[in-house]
Protein backbone atom coordinates (compact mmCIF):
# COMPACT_ATOMS: atom_id res chain seq x y z
CA UNK A 1 0.00 0.00 0.00
CA UNK A 2 1.10 3.28 -1.02
CA UNK A 3 1.38 6.14 1.35
CA UNK A 4 -1.36 8.08 -0.05
CA UNK A 5 -3.76 5.17 0.60
CA UNK A 6 -2.99 4.86 4.30
CA UNK A 7 -4.86 7.66 5.37
CA UNK A 8 -8.06 6.27 3.71
CA UNK A 9 -7.79 2.90 4.64
CA UNK A 10 -7.11 3.86 8.38
CA UNK A 11 -10.22 5.76 8.42
CA UNK A 12 -12.24 3.12 6.58
CA UNK A 13 -11.33 1.03 9.58
CA UNK A 14 -11.95 3.28 12.12
CA UNK A 15 -15.40 3.79 10.78
CA UNK A 16 -16.29 0.58 9.95
CA UNK A 17 -15.36 -0.17 13.85
CA UNK A 18 -16.44 2.38 15.26
CA UNK A 19 -20.05 1.78 12.69
CA UNK A 20 -20.10 -2.21 14.44
CA UNK A 21 -19.50 -1.36 18.11
CA UNK A 22 -22.63 1.05 17.89
CA UNK A 23 -24.79 -1.17 15.86
CA UNK A 24 -23.96 -4.31 17.77
CA UNK A 25 -25.10 -1.92 20.93
CA UNK A 26 -28.28 -0.97 19.27
CA UNK A 27 -29.11 -4.19 18.41
CA UNK A 28 -28.37 -6.17 21.79
CA UNK A 29 -30.21 -3.79 23.90
CA UNK A 30 -33.38 -4.76 21.44
CA UNK A 31 -33.12 -8.26 21.16
CA UNK A 32 -35.76 -9.97 23.62
CA UNK A 33 -34.48 -10.80 27.37
CA UNK A 34 -32.05 -13.12 27.45
CA UNK A 35 -31.07 -13.39 23.95
CA UNK A 36 -27.89 -12.75 22.76
CA UNK A 37 -26.36 -11.02 19.92
CA UNK A 38 -24.31 -14.50 19.23
CA UNK A 39 -27.74 -16.66 19.28
CA UNK A 40 -29.48 -14.44 16.79
CA UNK A 41 -26.73 -14.53 14.22
CA UNK A 42 -26.69 -18.60 14.32
CA UNK A 43 -30.65 -18.98 14.64
CA UNK A 44 -30.89 -16.12 11.50
CA UNK A 45 -28.12 -17.95 9.77
CA UNK A 46 -30.07 -21.54 10.84
CA UNK A 47 -33.06 -19.57 8.95
CA UNK A 48 -31.75 -18.54 6.08
CA UNK A 49 -29.45 -21.94 5.15
CA UNK A 50 -32.89 -24.05 5.60
CA UNK A 51 -30.36 -26.96 6.63
CA UNK A 52 -28.87 -29.09 9.00
CA UNK A 53 -24.63 -27.65 10.14
CA UNK A 54 -22.08 -28.76 12.26
CA UNK A 55 -20.56 -26.87 15.28
CA UNK A 56 -17.44 -26.79 13.00
CA UNK A 57 -19.29 -25.43 10.16
CA UNK A 58 -21.15 -23.05 11.86
CA UNK A 59 -17.73 -21.62 13.83
CA UNK A 60 -16.02 -21.50 10.12
CA UNK A 61 -19.33 -19.53 8.88
CA UNK A 62 -18.79 -17.02 12.37
CA UNK A 63 -15.55 -17.27 12.36
CA UNK A 64 -14.83 -18.05 15.83
CA UNK A 65 -13.46 -21.02 18.06
CA UNK A 66 -15.22 -23.85 18.08
CA UNK A 67 -15.26 -23.59 21.83
CA UNK A 68 -17.47 -20.33 21.74
CA UNK A 69 -19.62 -21.98 18.88
CA UNK A 70 -20.21 -24.81 21.40
CA UNK A 71 -21.05 -22.54 24.21
CA UNK A 72 -23.03 -20.81 22.53
CA UNK A 73 -24.73 -23.94 21.03
CA UNK A 74 -25.39 -25.25 24.48
CA UNK A 75 -27.20 -22.07 25.35
CA UNK A 76 -29.61 -22.09 22.41
CA UNK A 77 -30.14 -26.07 23.15
CA UNK A 78 -31.00 -25.25 26.56
CA UNK A 79 -33.41 -22.30 25.45
CA UNK A 80 -35.09 -24.75 23.55
CA UNK A 81 -34.14 -23.00 20.01
CA UNK A 82 -31.91 -25.56 18.21
CA UNK A 83 -31.73 -29.15 18.29
CA UNK A 84 -28.66 -31.29 18.33
CA UNK A 85 -28.33 -34.33 17.12
CA UNK A 86 -25.38 -37.26 16.44
CA UNK A 87 -24.37 -37.81 12.39
CA UNK A 88 -25.89 -41.12 12.09
CA UNK A 89 -22.94 -42.45 10.25
CA UNK A 90 -19.93 -40.92 12.41
CA UNK A 91 -21.38 -40.44 16.16
CA UNK A 92 -18.57 -38.40 16.92
CA UNK A 93 -19.88 -35.53 14.75
CA UNK A 94 -23.14 -33.74 15.54
CA UNK A 95 -25.73 -31.54 13.29
CA UNK A 96 -27.17 -28.52 14.83
CA UNK A 97 -31.51 -27.28 13.23
CA UNK A 98 -33.62 -24.36 14.48
CA UNK A 99 -36.38 -25.81 16.41
CA UNK A 100 -39.72 -23.92 15.88
CA UNK A 101 -39.29 -22.27 18.98
CA UNK A 102 -35.89 -21.15 17.62
CA UNK A 103 -37.70 -19.65 14.55
CA UNK A 104 -40.33 -17.85 16.84
CA UNK A 105 -37.33 -16.31 18.79
CA UNK A 106 -35.24 -15.26 15.77
CA UNK A 107 -38.53 -13.69 14.36
CA UNK A 108 -39.26 -12.16 17.30
CA UNK A 109 -36.07 -10.72 17.40
CA UNK A 110 -36.04 -9.62 14.06
CA UNK A 111 -39.53 -7.60 14.58
CA UNK A 112 -37.48 -5.83 17.40
CA UNK A 113 -34.73 -5.15 15.86
CA UNK A 114 -36.23 -4.00 12.36
CA UNK A 115 -37.34 -0.83 13.18
CA UNK A 116 -34.41 0.11 15.00
CA UNK A 117 -32.10 -0.65 11.65
CA UNK A 118 -35.25 0.56 9.33
CA UNK A 119 -34.61 4.47 11.31
CA UNK A 120 -31.05 4.07 10.42
CA UNK A 121 -31.62 3.17 6.91
CA UNK A 122 -34.30 5.75 6.27
CA UNK A 123 -32.39 8.71 7.75
CA UNK A 124 -29.13 7.60 5.58
CA UNK A 125 -31.25 7.15 2.21
CA UNK A 126 -32.00 3.69 1.37
CA UNK A 127 -30.59 4.52 -2.08
CA UNK A 128 -27.38 5.48 -0.71
CA UNK A 129 -27.11 2.21 1.41
CA UNK A 130 -27.73 0.20 -1.18
CA UNK A 131 -25.04 1.65 -2.84
CA UNK A 132 -22.44 0.99 -0.31
CA UNK A 133 -23.49 -3.02 0.11
CA UNK A 134 -21.26 -4.38 -3.15
CA UNK A 135 -18.19 -2.39 -1.65
CA UNK A 136 -18.32 -3.16 2.34
CA UNK A 137 -19.31 -7.18 0.69
CA UNK A 138 -16.46 -7.26 -1.71
CA UNK A 139 -14.45 -5.59 1.93
CA UNK A 140 -15.93 -8.69 3.49
CA UNK A 141 -14.89 -10.89 0.84
CA UNK A 142 -11.24 -10.07 0.83
CA UNK A 143 -10.96 -9.83 4.29
CA UNK A 144 -12.08 -13.58 4.35
CA UNK A 145 -9.48 -14.72 2.08
CA UNK A 146 -6.79 -13.46 3.86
Amino acid sequence: MSEPDEPIAVTLFSEVFAADQLARGLISRALPKGMELSHFSVLNHLTHVQSERSPAQLADTFHVTRGAMTNTLSKLEWAGHIHIRPDWDDARRKFVSISPAGKAARDAAVAAITPLIGDVVKTVGAKRVASILPVLREIRQRLEDV
